[in-house]
């Protein structure tokens, strides 16, 4: 069942009825004001930081689900009420549509004659939203009706707004200055900023309180002010803040009237908050008020946003024989891999924004997905990950993205999150060929001393190789990328036993590129040391940690196999496949034996399961997976991420029939046709699909902020369409489904446009024999030319590589023409 549909020509998903399985939210803002809005209105906005500069209040796991948000209540002259957003009024509406867009949500509606149409959207570089409403009389009779708007405001910090009621049940506080809503909680000692809700519309009436605008006992699906039609002119003193507006607007047939109303923030320096009579200094926040309540700068804002993102996809775009692919990797892919990289795990509908910050792993993964949109945006934060780094070389887990400061109540310790550090970095530097990024400095959280981000990356290797346990193999610690993988919880051996083999492979991964990186930057012995560390953990991986038909996950606190065919339950894991073949570290057969384990036991028709069997009873020595029921996240659901690991894996092995079928199974344009089962927002990815152990098999949760988006546009558009950035070049390497003809990118990189037509003739996978640059033929190259570890790939296989210097070469334009042929060895 399908409850909306992609618009591809408009870039927007069209949800066509408001009741879908949950709500189905978008992102807007791209820099630093943030609002979340669903389908029905609900949501909430931030600055900066989602817990610390908290805007508008929302109450997670609410009944009904999704109450409190952005609303506006039409109210007709015969006392009839409605919301054009349905909730939270839920009355039936004669029509009803609601598409997101990149930057913006547009919802319209109809009820007894009279249409509405709002649109709520940030602009590029101001902290506020916008919302455009149109409203429209098609009967034909005048229609008078009472407009109210909604908001409720939260009081900044969301944790302390919901624990520390005995003062901020006092503390609400706001002032009402020509109709100009201010909230100026805390304004007086703590803070420089205060919020503001305005309207261009006659306003002729309000309300600041919300008891006074609800009603005693009331609720917002009937609020006292709008069923008796007129408003309490409250003024919240203490108690819960709101703001709501009361306009009046009559309408002849036929006549369209344009409203706009704006929420943001303003600030003051602190020597010129208050004005000489003691009043808050509004002086700021009018200018930008009379600015954007102007239609037209509203509208200019708009279209400056359009641009923005029509620049930022230009980078990138694909067109393929599955007409399913080109909306997700083209559009929607992109644009939540720049929400996952602005947010982390910070603030969703399903993070709260309160308990984490940036996490430094999701940090650094995220910066996958975004590199060729905003590569400027990714060195600022590398040198944020790189300053929360400890001078032994581990890393706090997370930073709050205001203060830039390690989260203290989440620590150290999860053992795998230097690695990603250096992996991010290397990716940057393929993408962007900016070396000097390894000359930026920061201190480390322990010690003020400024260190270049080369050194930052040096300590990553050396703590790993310095936390080493009893097979060679580096110690877990909390925890590696599976945080309910806990082997020290019941530790008799101070955390000196339990070993990660993903830390390992992810270790070679680095290891292998920090060889790359001093061999480039002329350091050779640092270059040999780096690859005889990535080989030495290659075998003893290969010594200690294969099990015949797959590799085992860990080893617990007690030196016993976790993940091995001797275990009664969770014999397989999926991470230490796929990254057995993406580190080099599995021979090719070996390779090939560990993802043919995955095709057989754990892909399902909705994706690979984490592992299996499930864990029905707790386990103290593995720790919290054990705990979650069946098939439900990291016990045997199918955990999304680690999704895409699997299909890089495949395509190394050159199987792209079988990446394709992963890929496709969790392709959001696949998954719409599913809405009733998939129940999560059929245009992005989730974090979690429940399991076969689940009675509730194929269902998702934890959309949006996922590091699934990252890693399958990586999947999708680097290996599965081939088109890869290197230190030295650009690689384009497809494996892709035999029965393709073919495919054409559209790819910058460095400067330059490449317009990459691939030609399949003899309907092979993988494989290159002819490359053309502008009508010249390059020769292709081995496929694992420059490998630190053996590789995976058969002999002869050959790729197409296009060096940095080659298009200045061919052609004195920035635009280039590239024909690849794609066939089998033998025709080279």
């Amino acid at each position: 069942m399908k409850y909306g549909h992609f618009d591809d020509e408009r870039r927007e998903y069209v949800i066509e009825r408001p009741d879908t399985p949950s709500p189905w939210i978008n992102y807007l803002g791209t820099r630093d004001y943030i609002a979340i809005v669903s389908n029905t209105g609900g949501g909430y906005s931030f600055y900066s930081d989602a817990r610390l500069r908290r805007v508008l209040r929302y109450r997670y796991n609410n009944i009904p689900t999704d109450e409190g948000g952005r609303y506006l209540f039409i109210r007709h002259a015969d006392g009839d009420f409605w919301s054009p957003t349905w909730q939270p009024v839920r009355k039936p509406l004669d029509s009803y549509e609601c598409r997101h867009g990149l930057g913006y949500t547009s919802i319209s509606s109809s009820r007894r004659g009279v249409a509405v149409d709002i649109t709520y959207l940030v602009p590029v570089d101001d902290p506020l939203e916008i919302w455009q409403v149109v409203l429209e009389n098609r009967n034909a009779h005048q229609e008078d009706i009472t407009l109210f708007s909604f908001v409720e405001f939260c009081l900044w910090d969301a944790l302390d707004d919901q624990t520390n009621f005995q003062r901020n049940l006092n503390i609400g506080e706001v002032e009402v200055d020509r109709g100009v809503i201010y909230h100026i909680t805390e304004y007086r000692e703590r803070r420089d900023h205060f919020a503001f809700f305005a309207t261009s519309g006659e306003v002729v009436g309000f309300d600041t309180d919300r008891e006074a605008f609800l009603g005693p006992y009331g609720s917002l699906s009937a609020p006292r002010a709008v069923v008796e039609g007129r408003p309490a002119g409250s003024i919240a003193y203490g108690w819960a803040p709101i703001g709501s507006h009361c306009v009046r607007v009559s309408l002849r047939p036929g006549e369209q009237r344009r409203l706009v109303f704006i929420l943001g923030l303003a600030w003051n320096k602190p020597e010129e908050k208050f004005t000489a009579d003691g009043l808050v200094n509004k002086a700021v926040a009018r200018q930008t008020i009379s600015r954007y309540l102007h239609p037209g700068v509203a509208e200019a804002a708009r279209e400056e946003l359009s641009r923005h993102w029509a620049s930022l996809l230009a980078g990138f775009q694909a067109n393929t024989p599955d007409t399913g692919m080109a909306p997700v990797v083209n559009v929607w892919n992109q644009y939540q891999c720049i929400t996952t990289f602005n947010l982390a795990r910070s603030a969703s509908y399903y993070e709260s924004g309160i308990s984490r910050g940036i996490g430094f792993r999701d940090g650094s993964q995220d910066v996958l997905g975004a590199l060729h949109q905003v590569p400027s945006a990714v060195k600022t934060r590398l040198r944020e990950l790189a300053s929360i780094q400890f001078a032994a070389g581990n890393t706090y887990h997370q930073y709050s993205p205001l203060t830039k400061q390690g989260n203290n109540d989440i620590g150290s310790g999860f053992n795998d999150d230097p690695m990603w550090l250096v992996i991010a970095t290397a990716q940057y530097l393929k993408e962007t060929g900016d070396f000097e990024v390894l000359s930026i400095k920061a201190s480390f959280a322990d010690d003020p001393r400024p260190a270049t981000l080369e050194e930052h990356l040096r300590r990553c290797m050396s703590y790993t190789l310095a936390n080493l346990g009893p097979h060679g193999l580096p110690l877990i610690g909390e925890a590696d990328w599976n945080d309910c993988l806990n082997l020290n919880w019941a530790t008799r051996h101070d955390g000196r036993v339990a070993e990660s083999v993903l830390i390992g492979e992810l270790f070679v991964c680095a290891a292998s590129e920090m060889a790359r990186i001093a061999q480039l930057r002329g350091n050779d012995e640092e270059a040999e040391a780096y690859a005889k560390a990535a080989r030495d953990m290659a075998a003893a991986i290969n010594a200690h940690a294969w099990d015949g038909q797959w590799y085992i996950r860990a080893f617990d606190d007690r030196g016993s196999p976790v993940g091995s065919s001797c275990n009664v339950e969770g014999r397989i894991f999926l991470e230490t496949q796929p990254w057995a073949v993406m580190s080099g570290v599995a021979p090719r057969q070996r390779g090939l034996a560990c993802m043919d384990s995955v095709w057989a036991r754990l892909a399902t028709p909705h994706g690979i399961v984490l592992q299996q069997p499930a864990f029905t009873r707790y386990s103290e020595a593995i720790g919290a997976c054990t705990c979650y029921p069946p098939g439900v996240k990291e016990n045997a659901g199918i955990f999304c991420h680690p999704n895409t690991w699997a299909i890089i894996a495949e395509c190394m092995l050159g199987r792209g029939d079988r990446a394709y079928s992963y890929y496709s199974r969790l392709l959001p344009t696949t998954r719409e046709r599913i809405s009733e089962v998939h129940r999560a927002e059929p245009y992005v990815y989730a974090q979690m699909i429940a399991g076969p152990d689940c009675p509730r098999f194929g269902e998702a949760k934890n959309s949006w902020l996922t590091g699934t988006a990252s890693w399958m546009f990586v999947a999708a558009s680097q290996w599965i369409l081939g088109v890869r950035p290197g230190y030295d070049g650009l690689t384009i390497d497809p494996c892709i489904p035999p029965e393709w003809p073919g495919f054409s990118v559209r790819r910058v990189f460095r400067g330059h446009t490449y317009l990459i037509r691939v030609e399949n003739p003899d309907r092979v996978s993988r494989g290159v024999v002819c490359l053309e640059l502008d009508g010249r033929e390059l020769e292709p190259v081995p496929a694992d030319r420059g490998a630190v570890v053996p590789g995976y790939h058969t002999p002869q296989e050959l790729v197409g590589f296009i060096p940095i210097d080659a298009a200045h070469l061919r052609s004195s334009g920035s635009e280039h023409s590239v024909r690849v042929i794609m066939g089998r060895a033998s025709r080279v």
